[in-house]
């Protein structure tokens, strides 16, 4: 999952972000409305959390225009203004979900991963493979009934092959939806993770490498 988050506050875009990241979600940060509509031109977010009074152009503006360019990414709009007046003017511009400041991370984390499953293909809630079962709500990996130890990034890669259903998953699409914008796209990060993931996986094999296409389970 990649999410951008849109706040211009920099301690909580920060904090938010680091949180968000430690949950195995990819997260760029854009500080007002210029910069979150270029990024999303460039990148196709699984969910926009969206913080409403933003500089630049305003986040109603920001919302109206994600949604008249049709993109698949769900919207979570943040506001100060917890009244159900701003709530339904929120939802009346397209976003999917309204989330009121201050909130609670885990509430914002489970409604982040809600609209994450309704933007791409419906996935069961729990990803099953043979002996390997794999719940992303939990952040939870076992295998034969073991509990497998595995980093918020090899799990998140684990989770992106598994909702993949057995297509190959090129190295590209998996920097573009499982890393942020930090990561070096010439670097071999993709490589050493799904090494560290198949030692953690264990035997039989479970991840294929397709020569010259990529990975898949």
């Amino acid at each position: 999952m990649r999410v951008l988050l849109v706040e211009d506050h920099v301690e909580l875009a920060d904090t938010v972000a680091t949180g968000l990241r430690r949950e195995g979600i990819a997260v760029d940060v854009a500080l007002d409305g210029h910069d979150a509509l270029a990024r999303v031109a460039l990148i196709d977010y699984d969910v926009v959390v969206l913080d409403r009074d933003i500089p630049g152009v305003h986040g109603d503006q920001v919302c109206r225009s994600l949604v008249a360019e049709g993109r698949d990414g769900r919207i979570l709009m943040l506001t100060a203004a917890g009244a159900i007046e701003d709530r339904v003017d929120g939802l009346s511009l397209g976003a999917d979900d309204y989330l009121p400041k201050p909130f609670a991370f885990a509430e914002l984390v489970a409604r982040v991963r809600a609209l994450a499953r309704r933007s791409g293909a419906q996935l069961p809630p729990v990803l099953v493979h043979g002996d390997l079962r794999v719940d992303p709500a939990n952040r939870l990996a076992s295998r034969n009934g073991q509990r497998l130890s595995l980093s918020p990034k090899e799990l998140a890669v684990l989770e992106y092959l598994l909702g993949a259903g057995g297509r190959v998953v090129s190295a590209e699409e998996l920097l573009e939806h499982v890393w942020d914008e930090n990561a070096d796209p010439f670097t071999t990060t993709v490589k050493v993770t799904i090494k560290r993931l198949r030692a953690k996986l264990g035997e039989p094999p479970l991840i294929d490498t397709v020569p010259r296409s990529g990975y898949r389970i």
